[in-house]
């Protein structure tokens, strides 16, 4: 892949970031309709009965649900060929319920790392490890 393929899709994972964070969950499900294909391959815990764009887009519906200020900073990505991988920081308040927690109003950080494959300028698959253990921990559903 060239160069300039490379720099392209850093420039469109940025912008997936962008609109994540915007919390608006009609702006996110029209920028996975654009910026995703509809047959993604997503290797990450997700709602059991969804494949594709449609399992990332009921991922952010949750989160924003659990928590509707949630914002994603990225950290560093490193391009090669057609995979770009983001190192994030995730914040949010606790103000919905989360995987049977019920909301806590707590203020949680957490580290994720994406590994995006891309192919024909969009997204084609994800691959992510997120430390929920740490996140569980912050809301007390988990012992410290």
């Amino acid at each position: 892949m060239s160069a300039a393929g490379t720099m392209n899709n850093t420039a469109t994972l940025h912008r997936f970031h962008s609109t994540v964070n915007s919390g608006d969950p009609e702006v996110i499900s029209k920028a996975i309709d654009e910026l995703v294909a509809p047959d993604l391959l997503f290797h990450a815990p997700v709602p059991m009965g969804l494949t594709g764009a449609e399992a990332l887009k009921r991922v952010w519906e949750v989160l924003l649900k659990a928590f509707p200020d949630i914002h994603v900073a990225v950290e560093e990505t490193i391009s090669e060929g057609d995979r770009v991988v983001a190192r994030n920081t995730v914040t949010g308040t606790h103000r919905g319920e989360y995987q049977g927690v019920p909301p806590t109003g707590k203020t949680v950080t957490y580290s994720e790392i994406f590994i995006f494959r891309f192919a024909g300028g969009r997204i084609a698959e994800v691959r992510g490890v997120v430390d929920v253990l740490s996140l569980l921990r912050q809301l007390g559903a988990l012992p410290s």
